[in-house]
């Protein structure tokens, strides 16, 4: 009965201990105004980059390098990719397709 008290007293403490409430995560102002305004916001974000940001992207997607072009061929022949792990993408697309010459 002395250990069962002895030991709710601690958990008592442990709880107490953990589940302090510090004012550090308070000290930002931000809990008070979570949202901002159209004119604030649009201080930080301009919709003309964004725009273009997009628009390269989508460029970037439809035009890959010859190095991705290589990786994905490797990456879609299972010893290709293996060989690929241990000796990287270039070294295993030489190996499996560089001696093949097109007619």
């Amino acid at each position: 009965m002395r250990t069962l008290i002895i030991l709710m007293l601690l958990a008592v403490l442990v709880m107490a201990a953990t589940c302090y409430e510090s004012h550090e995560s308070m000290e930002s102002h931000e809990y008070l105004h979570p949202f901002i305004n159209r004119q604030r916001a649009n201080d930080f974000i301009q919709a003309d980059t964004r725009l273009e940001a997009i628009s390269r992207e989508r460029i970037r997607k439809r035009i890959k390098s010859p190095q991705e072009r290589q990786r994905e061929i490797c990456e879609d022949y299972y010893p290709c990719e293996q060989y690929a792990f241990h000796h990287g993408y270039a070294a295993a697309y030489r190996h499996y397709f560089g001696r093949r010459r097109t007619k």
